[in-house]
């Protein structure tokens, strides 16, 4: 009786490692670092434990992993507009909106940022391809300041850090509260024409500050 022929198959180390990052940004986004579970992950990514850990070491390294993988999308769609090429004012509207839609579009980041700071950042702070990512970007908002005082349309002085945190800030904490502030002030702040209007809101904002006695 011949033998059965033998099934055979092909790894893809690059397509199971997105798989794995997949699956667990939606864990750690639902349940954050403490409550996530590597059966959940490894299941629904459809890769067994044991090459879980041989690619990623352990929860905790898959948490920074995760982490790594969405700061590295987030800084390349914001590389991708080439705002230092911008009409600084235009160029300032572009980021905040941009870092809007980012929110909007990827609700699981902010739910990993929460996680991330409930453990005081410590996989950020270990992360050194994080920290490569920090200069290029306040390296190009510099440059969209820069620009914006040569043309004579900004004034001078302003900290590219305090400006991106400020501009991160307005769209975090509305999105992040979406659900109290809707039931306090009564509004459907996610409506399409609550969200134009904060948009519309916070770039005058940052506009006004930026243009103050430019």
């Amino acid at each position: 009786m011949p033998a059965r022929p033998t099934k055979t198959t092909t790894r893809n180390p690059e397509d199971s490692r997105e798989r794995i990052l997949q699956a667990a940004r939606q864990e750690f986004a639902a349940h954050g670092l403490g409550g996530a579970r590597v059966d959940r992950i490894s299941q629904q990514a459809g890769i067994n434990k044991r090459m879980l850990y041989h690619y990623f070491g352990n929860k905790d390294d898959l948490f920074g992993a995760v982490l790594e993988a969405n700061y590295a999308n987030k800084r390349a769609s914001e590389q991708a507009m080439r705002l230092e090429n911008e009409e600084p004012r235009e160029a300032i509207r572009k980021l905040v909106t941009l870092t809007w839609n980012y929110y909007i579009d990827h609700p699981e980041f902010m739910n990993l940022l929460n996680s991330a700071n409930l453990h005081q950042a410590r996989h950020v702070q270990a992360s050194s391809t994080v920290k490569k990512m920090r200069n290029p970007f306040i390296h190009m908002i510099g440059n969209i300041l820069d620009n914006g005082v040569k043309a004579g349309v900004f004034k001078p002085g302003v900290d590219p850090v305090q400006l991106y945190i400020s501009i991160a800030g307005l769209s975090y904490f509305y999105l992040s509260n979406q659900h109290t502030l809707s039931a306090i002030f009564g509004r459907k702040l996610l409506s399409p024409v609550a969200k134009t209007k904060r948009l519309d809101h916070m770039v005058d904002m940052v506009r006004s500050y930026l243009e103050h006695d430019a």
